[in-house]
């Protein structure tokens, strides 16, 4: 699995036919253009030397299933200063074979305790390891049309929780949007995200409850303002022109911060 790159600090190349592979397999990774599949192709080789991967129940980490995840996570932080350093509060990645279920617990305002079994693809724990369904890292080759991808999720919650929770808003550069002060830049970015998160609620109540047409986004996404952030994300990441029509302003928003402007 990749163990000659985490052995050594030098990187030698991955296997172009492993890498040609992914790209395949992951057209939105595939479709990028040449210089940023070479970027992609290094921050892919530091990541596997850096990261440990562990099998849960039996699952064999391969090294196709190793580089598909690495691939994936590092889209996200491919043109972000300090590259890598968005992961460095962690270093498991643990892999099931397919969906989990977890256990919840959470206290209402009432103080009375509830707890609830959930499934779930994925999870990122505030500087902990993430989880990932193997099954659902496939599915990614095939649902880019949808805008889903669980990778793309998690590994944006990582970003997000930078800041400390994950709340939806990332720690911002200073001048971001050309305001003066993190806490300016902090309200512009919430002027954008949370009108747009509230609006694509609004609209998955009306589908669920009286039938309107469902928006294209995963409705997941209106469960809170980060899961709004990490749905945003996938789109964002696999499918730009869907998202870009369903939400120009996050879109201009989410370029200034993942691709922001070289000096």
């Amino acid at each position: 699995m990749f163990k000659w790159l985490r052995r050594l600090r030098a990187l030698p190349p991955i296997p172009e036919a492993a890498w040609q592979s992914a790209l395949k397999r992951y057209a939105f990774l595939g479709d990028r253009p040449v210089a940023e599949q070479q970027r992609l192709r290094q921050l892919c080789a530091e990541f596997l030397r850096d990261k440990e991967f562990h099998g849960a129940k039996g699952f064999t980490i391969t090294n196709e299933v190793a580089l598909a995840i690495a691939a994936q996570a590092v889209l996200p932080v491919l043109h972000l200063k300090g590259g890598l350093n968005w992961y460095d509060d962690f270093v498991g990645i643990v892999v099931h074979r397919s969906e989990v279920v977890a256990k919840r617990k959470f206290v209402d305002d009432a103080q009375v305790v509830h707890e609830y079994n959930e499934v779930v693809a994925g999870e990122a724990m505030d500087r902990g390891p993430v989880m990932l369904s193997w099954d659902d890292v496939l599915a990614s080759s095939v649902t880019s049309e949808r805008g889903y991808n669980v990778v793309i999720h998690e590994f944006a919650h990582k970003i997000d929780m930078r800041g400390g929770d994950a709340n939806g808003c990332p720690p911002l550069p200073s001048g971001f949007a050309g305001r003066r002060s993190a806490r300016e830049a902090r309200a512009a970015w919430l002027a954008v995200l949370k009108p747009a998160y509230e609006g694509f609620r609004e609209k998955t109540i009306l589908a669920d409850r009286f039938g309107a047409e469902p928006p294209w986004l995963d409705a997941y996404g209106a469960t809170s303002l980060s899961e709004f952030f990490a749905v945003a994300c996938e789109a964002y990441f696999v499918n730009r022109a869907n998202f870009g029509r369903d939400f120009p302003e996050v879109l201009a928003l989410f370029d200034e911060f993942f691709l922001p402007k070289r000096p």
